[in-house]
């Protein structure tokens, strides 16, 4: 019950993160600038490969072999499980990177509402997962060093959705619609994480020999969304020093709570 609540708690703060960003519609007109973009994509993206492995994959093969499974079984397949999982949503669905202006050709004929939308709400369902396992596993060993690890991943994340959710409300808002039409659908392309958090934690629950191929699952997911999205868009622009910079701080500072503390 205590890694159900502590999950509800950390995806809950990651979607308001998200809320708050999407509100800066009602405040500003234009987008978060490049650099500042940069910085948070990079620190974000940082987090997210420092906790796959941190956080994730290294407790998974912890997990199997206490259930006297060889370690890279469920860490090595769940893994591939996860990145053709978020592969084939990336080929199935409208794809367009937050940065972009143009959906790609294959589906030009899609609103930019939908592409704009789906394309972050696509990234969001493995870090809800990753969240919300990393607060299970912690409650579920009672480490404070995990529960640390777990907070500090959840706020890397939450520190990422700001400017995603302003990425969505402010260009729907400069293309005709309503501030609250535009702080909606910002604030929505959030609510996955919660939902699949929450989710997936029930699941474990239930089965707890699965959680080593979830945790795993999470990160092949999610280490796909930073490699595919997050890293890429740090690098644009002139400011890609900065983007590097700050990637090299997220792993580090996830690195340092996970180690450190645990």
């Amino acid at each position: 019950m205590k890694g159900l609540l502590y999950a509800s708690l950390g995806t809950g703060f990651t979607f308001l993160m998200t809320t708050l960003g999407s509100a800066l519609v009602y405040l500003f007109k234009k987008e978060p600038d490049t650099k500042t973009q940069r910085v948070f994509l990079g620190f974000a993206a940082g987090v997210m490969i420092s906790a796959s492995f941190w956080s994730l994959l290294l407790p998974a093969i912890e997990e199997s072999e206490k259930m006297g499974v060889p370690g890279w079984i469920p860490s090595a397949f769940g893994f591939a499980l996860g990145v053709v999982f978020l592969m084939t949503l990336n080929l199935l669905l409208p794809h367009l990177h937050i940065d972009q202006n143009k959906p790609s050709e294959k589906y030009i004929h899609k609103k930019r509402t939908t592409l704009l939308v789906t394309a972050v709400t696509l990234h969001n369902i493995p870090e809800g997962m990753a969240v919300g396992l990393a607060f299970a596993l912690a409650m579920q060993e009672g480490n404070m060093g995990n529960l640390s690890a777990a907070m500090a991943l959840a706020l890397g994340i939450g520190i990422q959705n700001f400017p995603e959710g302003a990425a969505i409300s402010l260009p729907l808002r400069k293309e005709g619609l309503s501030r609250t039409r535009s702080f909606l659908y910002g604030s929505m392309s959030g609510i996955v994480e919660p939902i699949f958090g929450i989710s997936v934690v029930l699941l474990a629950g239930t089965v707890s020999s699965i959680m080593p191929w979830l945790l795993s699952f999470a990160a092949g997911a999610m280490i796909y969304v930073t490699v595919e999205e997050l890293i890429p868009e740090s690098q644009m622009g002139e400011h890609s020093n900065l983007g590097t910079i700050s990637i090299m701080v997220g792993f580090l500072i996830m690195m340092i709570l996970d180690t450190a503390l645990g």
